[in-house]
Parts: structure tokens; sequence; C-alpha cells
């Protein structure tokens, strides 16, 4: 195979969904030539319902100047945020969306994905550098460059291949062919197994419905959860179900519009609130499918020239919204130490060993964060699915006698670590209660007046407390006792 054909860096991004079309803005600051293939025909198909951009991925945005165009198309959240019991009344209500606002300088937005595709996708520096309807049939790679060759006979050269074809990559395969091919081995079972489905989620979405909050909401019930995020001009709703059986992309199913309808007829008598039932929600639908809910990290995310990022290296389940903020992330990182490697090496391009040090950095700083949100979001689902005894007693007997600004506070922690493009100016930014660790300075930490976090860590166990809000509520509580037994 021969080298690229000029001495200019070139990276080849496969795929082009919310990590490929930010990566296309990062590289672009970046200076780094890049194209992107897209299998698909379209860079906003009409697929997938929500997606929730918190204040670090709208960090980003505000660096790419793409902040307030996504302001335009989102609406925030309101009115909080409500726990359910099945029956449809609430257990618990949280200011949540304010207490984030007041710690961290902006609101949630909660917007259309396709919206926010059409967003990355209309304010492109090139669009020109995207190509849609390129599926990869083969990637080739040498100590000179890498060449991917397309299902079309085409093929594209260059000298790094950047996977983010999602959770069911392409160019993920073909880098485990390749370094198993090199070093036999290296890429196990259990590496390719990492990724697994416990859950399958009939999503969807449709207008707003006035006699609902403009909130977020979830439903408990045993063995599956609703989560709504209800708007005046929007109703997005997500039914998560446990599967019998976990599967990995080896065995999954492919899901029809016959799965959809009969998933949602199963559930169409539930309440998602006081008033209204599922079935009212999915009969007004503008869009509906069921899609498999996979989760896992990989233990290595990049070879030879190939490297990984969003949901082709981390896979979350979304109860808590982060995963396109987390591919937005893993981006963002990449980019950084690409842009660092590339001036170092100036004018010639960063030899192989060079490049292996970049990805080593990347994924050395990814790896443990990725396994702290993707344990966050699973306890967060499991929690609301009542998934055992255990976190069915913490949702109703712990859950709702915590702090206010509890829930608030721990996703704080995930928020303010998070990374931006460290070569491109922030601009103005509303400080927060909680500082940003990359802006962390040598100063006491602001206080709201009220005892910031009053039991920021609770000094008990998760167990002790279950066992110290049964006794004191035991007896007290008694139409809530009826009621739990009744569930």
């Amino acid at each position: 195979m021969a080298s690229t054909a000029s001495n200019q860096f070139r990276a080849i991004i496969v795929g082009g969904g919310v990590a490929g079309l930010v990566a296309s803005h990062t590289f672009s600051k970046a200076g780094i030539d890049h194209v992107v293939l897209e299998r698909g025909s379209e860079a906003a198909p009409p697929t997938g319902a929500s997606i929730a951009i918190y204040p670090h991925g709208a960090r980003i945005l505000q660096q790419l100047g793409l902040l307030e165009q996504t302001k335009a198309i989102a609406d925030p959240l309101e009115d909080g945020a409500t726990n359910r019991w099945p029956d449809g009344s609430p257990v618990q209500w949280s200011d949540l969306w304010r207490f984030v606002r007041e710690n961290h300088g902006t609101e949630l937005m909660l917007l259309e994905r396709r919206g926010y595709l059409e967003v990355l996708w209309q304010n492109l520096p090139d669009k020109s550098k995207v190509l849609f309807n390129k599926r990869v049939a083969d990637i080739v790679q040498n100590d000179d460059g890498v060449e991917v060759f397309l299902v079309d006979g085409t093929s594209e050269k260059g000298d790094i291949v950047v996977g983010a074809d999602g959770v069911h990559s392409t160019v993920r395969e073909r880098m485990w062919e390749h370094a198993n091919r090199l070093e036999p081995g290296i890429i196990d079972v259990k590496e390719k197994k990492a990724i697994t489905a416990q859950w399958k989620c009939l999503l969807g979405f449709g207008p707003g419905e006035p006699q609902m909050k403009n909130e977020l909401s979830v439903v408990y019930n045993k063995g599956h959860s609703f989560l709504l995020g209800t708007q005046p001009k929007r109703c997005f709703y997500f039914v998560f179900q446990r599967v019998k059986e976990p599967w990995t992309r080896y065995n999954r199913p492919r899901y029809t519009q016959e799965d959809a309808e009969k998933m949602a007829a199963d559930v169409a008598d539930m309440p998602v609130s006081e008033t209204m039932v599922f079935g009212e929600l999915w009969q007004k639908r503008w869009r509906g499918a069921v899609v498999d809910i996979e989760e896992g990290v990989l233990n290595r995310w990049f070879y030879g020239r190939t490297v990984l990022v969003g949901d082709t290296a981390h896979k979350i389940t979304p109860n808590m919204a982060l995963g396109g903020n987390s591919s937005m992330e893993s981006v963002v990182v990449l980019t950084n130490l690409l842009h660092r490697t590339l001036a170092s090496n100036s004018p010639s391009k960063p030899s192989r060993h060079a490049l292996t040090e970049a990805f080593q950095a990347y994924q050395d700083q990814r790896l443990p964060r990725m396994r702290h949100i993707m344990e966050f979001s699973r306890l967060i689902s499991r929690t609301q699915a009542w998934d055992n005894w255990f976190l069915k007693m913490v949702s109703i007997w712990v859950l709702p006698y915590l702090p206010p600004r509890k829930l608030a506070n721990d996703l704080g922690e995930i928020i303010r670590k998070a990374p931006m493009l460290d070569f491109v100016p922030l601009g103005n930014w509303d400080e927060g209660l909680m500082e940003w660790e990359d802006m962390k300075q040598d100063k006491e930490p602001k206080k709201d007046g009220v005892a910031n976090e009053l039991f920021r860590e609770l000094p008990i166990s998760a167990l002790s407390a279950v066992l110290l809000v049964c006794l004191l509520f035991w007896g007290l509580s008694k139409s809530a006792s009826v009621r739990l037994l009744a569930i």
C-alpha cells in the first residue's frame, strides 16, 4: 500500500453521527485535514428520539460556536424531575435542573437528536469533507499509512482511522482482525463481548401534552421503567425492559415495527402520570422504534493506526442521558492530544511511535472516567426498573429523603471534571457553584449560603441508610407501607 500522497497529516473518520460530526468540527479547529465517511445517505436521518446536552457538552459547543444554534432548537426543563409509583402518582420531586444550572452556569438542554445532527451538519466549516453512502469494506494499514476500502469500489488514504461508527462498528471489527493477525490472542473473547445488551427500549416522541409538566419523569416498575421528557412542543419517551438473556452484537435480534407495536401494546394501559397512560402518547407518536440498550467499556481503544471514539469504545445506558456528552468528551480529548502531537513534530508527520503515545494517553485519560460514568448510569437504570429488592427499597425509602441537592451534586462531580478543547478559548461563561476541574484555582469553594452540600457524602453505607430510614418511618407511614406491599 502506498503512503499518503502529500506530507499533510490526514485523518479518516468513519461514521457521521454525533461523534463523527463533532470530530469534523474539532479537527477543523485543530487544523487537522480529514474526511468523514458516512454509510447513510444524509447527515440528519429521521431516526432516534432525543439527546440531552449537559453543561459540559455545552462548553464544547461554546468553543465550536454552536451553543446558540443548539439553544435555539432546545427547550429547558423548567418543572424539575419527578419519580413516580407504578400507578403514576409522585413519590419524589426534585428541582434538579435548577440545581444543575446553579452548579454549572447553564441549564441542561433537551432536543431532538435529528435536530442536533442538523446543527452540527449545517455549521460545518467544510461540508465537502463529509461523504455519504460510503460503507467500509476493509482497512489496510502499515508503518507509512492506512487505506480504507469502500463497498462502492473507491478508497481513502490517510495516516489514521478514527472509528466513530457506533456500537456495531465495522472499524472496530477490522481493528481487532488486524491486531490478532499481528499479535495472535491480543483481542480475546472477553474483549469482544465487553459490550452487551441487557435491556431493550421502546423509544419515540410526539407532540407536547398540556396535561403533563415541562419535566423529566420516571415511572418505577418491576423489570421495566418509563422515562419521559415532556415539553410544551414535544414529548420524548423511553420504555426500558429487561431481556431474559443478555446478548452481544453477534446474536442480537433485529427489531421491526411490529415489535414496536407489540411492546407498546403490552404497556399501553400503564400510567405515566396521574392523568395519562402510555397508550395515549403512543397513539399520537411522530416516530417510534425498539432498540437494544447496550452497555460496556472496551479495555483497548486503539491498535496501530486505528483509534475508537464514542459508542464504538464505550456504551452506557441512556437513563441519565450522558452518552452523547461522553462521545463529545472522547472526541475532544483525542483532538487535544493529536493537536499537541502534530505541533511537536511539525513540519514532519508524527511517527507511528508518536501516534501510539498519543493514543495511549487518550485511552489512559478516558478509560477510568468512562467506567465510572457507565457504573453510575447502570445503577440509575437498575434502580428505576427495581432490578432487585434492595434497589426497590432504595428508590422508595432512601432517595426521597436525601438532601435536595444530592443527585445534582453527584452529577456535578461528573460534569465539572469533563474536558474541553485546550487550544480554543471558552469565551464568556457564567460561573456556577461548582468549579470546573480544568479551571480550578487556589481558593475556597463557593457556598450557596445553605450549607451547599450538607450531606455531600453520606456518612453511612447504603444498606445502613435503608435500615435507618425503614426504622424511622416504620409505623409512621402506614399508608406508604401498605402501598409498597401492594405493588
